[in-house]
């Protein structure tokens, strides 16, 4: 929350996300002169390069691991039970 102080924005309202509606950033003061076209370029161009939200590249992850690891488990546990047998 800002209170008291003047900040220039740019509103994206289509942030090309399927989870974000709008992205409301704030200038640095420095830079609140630039034109319009070259602040919505670039506002678009950060927003772009925003990945997924953390729990959600979390989950691809673990069921990534789980698909890959559990063939190997399987192929282990068998080894184990022939060597088992043998002696």
């Amino acid at each position: 929350m800002i209170k008291g102080i003047n900040k220039q924005v740019v509103e994206v309202n289509d942030t090309g996300n399927q989870y974000y509606e709008r992205a409301i950033l704030f200038l640095k003061p420095e830079y609140a002169d630039l034109q319009k076209e070259i602040l919505e370029k670039e506002a678009k161009k950060l927003l772009k390069n925003i990945d997924a939200s953390s729990n959600v590249k979390r989950h691809n992850r673990i069921l990534y691991w789980a698909i890959r690891l559990t063939p190997c488990a399987v192929f282990g546990a068998l080894i184990s039970a022939i060597i088992m047998n043998f002696f």
